[in-house]
């Protein structure tokens, strides 16, 4: 796996990006890293193409162009031949290069992408093995590792945004070794940024001013490790009974979850938020104390990460995927040291208390600008896809 560092230089080019949604509508870590990728290309010297699912007719003031693939909410082999049509009629001009993003939405193009043109497969994560995470049948995470595979074998190259990611495509899907580029991903350091106090920021989202807050956006699914957050904080209640944690998102696991939280008696410690505008995400960053991830397994980066950070929040993950290469070079004492319940109520209680300390807003800010910044990042991701 080769570490992409330096930005590239030369002319300018026209990149097709393939990838699922529309990000201000479908909020999500892959949309959101695909809507930030394109703009932050398209405001350099290059031509970007966006094709999605659900996208407007145009984005005001944006160099982007906007390719609408299908309708998300048509069926499944409605949307493929729709995508396959789309694709073909709106695509008039080859473009340099292609980054696909989703095997799903990317195998009813396979045999209509141009030869001559570098195909590169930014790998977000494994979808089958999600699946099997989430319960799904034995066949049908067959069938969605069977067709990964498929696309996969038609790409030159992949991007991953974490040397854990790069294992699992090379180990789980056969993929060398040498066509996976490791590149992290970026945060958009205009939108996320500590503009306001903490103060304000609970004023604005209406949060307790005098309580000891975390923070953690989340879908509700039993990978995330929320039921094993609820315990901890059960744990550290009797240490630290001025402990808020607010839970932002929604899944399958939300009833599960707030039966718990009642069940621990913890309806004074924890609030549900539901889908949070994305508009006040920066403001619940900025609200908290302490951002927390305790994700048990397939967590390939972690986005939340670096916008806690930016927003000059500390984050407190678990020794899970790709988060631990973030923070492990800025603040290893943001790492629980398994991802049991037991080491996750320890560190919370070290970092609450001041046993051990957190990182000041500042350093957090200073980390985040230094290594994540999307202007560099799309640099490094753009030197790829032309390569």
């Amino acid at each position: 796996m080769e570490l992409c560092l330096d930005a590239p230089t030369g002319a300018s080019a026209h990149i097709c990006c393939v990838g699922i949604g529309w990000f201000p509508k479908t909020p999500g870590g892959l949309d959101r890293y695909v809507y930030e990728l394109a703009h932050h290309l398209a405001a350099g010297r290059d031509r970007v193409e966006l094709c999605a699912l659900d996208l407007p007719e145009a984005e005001p003031n944006s160099a982007v162009e906007l390719i609408n693939l299908a309708a998300a909410a048509s069926p499944l082999a409605l949307r493929l031949l729709s995508i396959r049509r789309s694709f073909l009629h709106k695509r008039a001009v080859k473009p340099d290069a292609i980054n696909l993003h989703f095997a799903l939405y990317n195998l009813p193009l396979l045999d209509i992408l141009p030869e001559d043109v570098p195909i590169t497969f930014t790998f977000h994560g494994p979808w089958a093995l999600e699946s099997q995470q989430e319960k799904a049948s034995k066949l049908s995470v067959l069938l969605k590792y069977c067709l990964e595979r498929r696309v996969y074998r038609s790409c030159d190259r992949f991007i991953v945004l974490s040397k854990a990611f790069g294992n699992i495509l090379n180990q789980k899907y056969r993929v060398d070794e040498s066509k996976i580029h490791v590149i992290p991903g970026g945060v958009d350091l205009a939108r996320f940024q500590p503009n306001l106090s903490r103060q304000q920021a609970r004023a604005q989202l209406n949060w307790p001013q005098d309580r000891i807050i975390l923070f953690t956006p989340r879908r509700l699914v039993q990978r995330m490790g929320l039921d094993k957050l609820l315990t901890a904080i059960a744990q550290i209640k009797p240490r630290i009974p001025d402990v808020w944690l607010a839970i932002a998102g929604l899944g399958p696991q939300q009833s599960a979850l707030k039966q718990q939280a009642t069940e621990l008696g913890l309806n004074d410690q924890v609030r549900f938020l539901g889908f949070l505008p994305d508009d006040q995400l920066p403001l619940a960053y900025q609200a908290a104390d302490l951002s927390v991830m305790p994700s048990q397994n397939l967590e390939g980066f972690g986005l939340t990460l670096l916008e806690s950070l930016a927003c000059g929040t500390p984050v407190l993950c678990t020794p899970v995927g790709g988060m631990p290469e973030v923070l492990a070079p800025f603040s290893p004492d943001l790492i629980t040291s398994s991802h049991q319940t037991a080491a996750i109520a320890e560190r919370l209680e070290e970092l609450l208390t001041g046993q051990v300390q957190m990182p000041s807003r500042t350093a957090c800010r200073e980390y985040t600008c230094l290594h994540f910044d999307w202007h560099k990042i799309a640099q490094q991701v753009r030197q790829v896809l032309l390569a």
